[in-house]
């Protein structure tokens, strides 16, 4: 029977919810073994939540020394399994999955699609191209082709697997690899992240340069929601670049998006189309925002979101 590996994403001992994502977009391509790479223990941790996901093995790629190495432990693993046992490699599209990617492409000699939204049967790949106007169909060659999947394209769907855990001890790092020193996290907000938060207000060009402080924060934070903003709002510097999304930023697709002072241009829609209700607020009522929001609102953001928090608040 055909089987596939996918590089399991964790952090601080928790699964991240993109790892569901990639054991679905990874399913038709055989049976699914999850790979764990990290310190002792963390795999065996992961176990239950992998199994519900979806994963029939759970292959435990542990190293002594993994908080001190950085994307190294993880191609070392996949090119050890890949060369052992050759079958397909699914890993996330982040700007480390991609370096890991290109990293075995070249050891395994096989190729690599990066960035795709879906992944069929017969191992081809689906692009989504100029901003999402156009789907391309793929394929790549080798014994062990790799792709890459966009967080947020493919939606979960888990299905119970059997979760068996199998170890493989990765080796410790030679004098020729490079190692970590010293290590500062990135502060965190007491937002949600935006690739997984359930309600996002993102806000474009039409909310002013103050409009990100006086509206799309204010409601994101009255729903609990992550911020994202536009291209254009982030070039102008009213929100950071982690914030961005669409084509050249992060996909999304929550629960609830709203959609503030945004026109709706396809390299903005091609990141957030697969919301679950898309709430659209623009003076503009032709912008083409309004041609997927499932509730359009024409007006002055400036007058309807004071009032929707104020609204929001007296029924909570």
């Amino acid at each position: 029977m055909s089987h596939v590996y996918v590089l399991v994403e964790h952090s601080a001992g928790q699964l991240n919810p993109v790892t569901s994502e990639l054991i679905t977009a990874a399913r038709p391509l055989g049976v699914v073994s999850a790979v764990v790479v990290g310190a002792p223990g963390q795999a065996e941790a992961l176990a239950p939540e992998l199994a519900q996901a979806g994963a029939a093995q759970i292959i435990d790629a542990h190293a002594s020394d993994y908080d001190s190495r950085l994307v190294l432990p993880e191609v070392d693993a996949l090119h050890a399994l890949g060369a052992a046992n050759p079958a397909p490699i699914v890993i996330a599209a982040t700007a480390t999955g991609n370096e890991i990617a290109g990293r075995l492409a070249a050891r395994l000699a096989s190729g690599v699609l990066l960035n795709v939204v879906g992944i069929e049967a017969g191992g081809t790949a689906r692009h989504e191209i100029f901003g999402g106007s156009v789907v391309t169909t793929t394929a790549a060659g080798g014994a062990c082709p790799i792709y890459t999947v966009r967080p947020g394209s493919v939606k979960a769907a888990p299905e119970a697997g059997a979760g068996q855990v199998a170890p493989m001890p990765v080796a410790a790092a030679t004098a020729k690899d490079v190692t970590v020193t010293s290590f500062t996290p990135a502060v965190q907000g007491d937002r949600p992240d935006l690739n997984q938060a359930t309600v996002v207000v993102a806000g474009g060009r039409g909310v002013g340069e103050d409009g990100f402080s006086e509206f799309v924060e204010p409601l994101a934070d009255t729903l609990g929601g992550a911020v994202g903003a536009t291209r254009d709002a982030v070039d102008e510097g009213w929100a950071p670049g982690s914030a961005q999304i669409g084509q050249t930023g992060a996909t999304v697709s929550p629960d609830l998006y709203f959609a503030l002072g945004i026109s709706g241009a396809i390299q903005h829609l091609s990141g957030m189309q697969t919301a679950g209700t898309i709430v659209a607020v623009n003076q503009d009522q032709d912008e083409p925002i309004f041609q997927i929001a499932d509730i359009g609102i024409v007006g002055d953001v400036e007058e309807i979101v004071p009032a929707l928090i104020a609204e929001l608040g007296k029924r909570k």
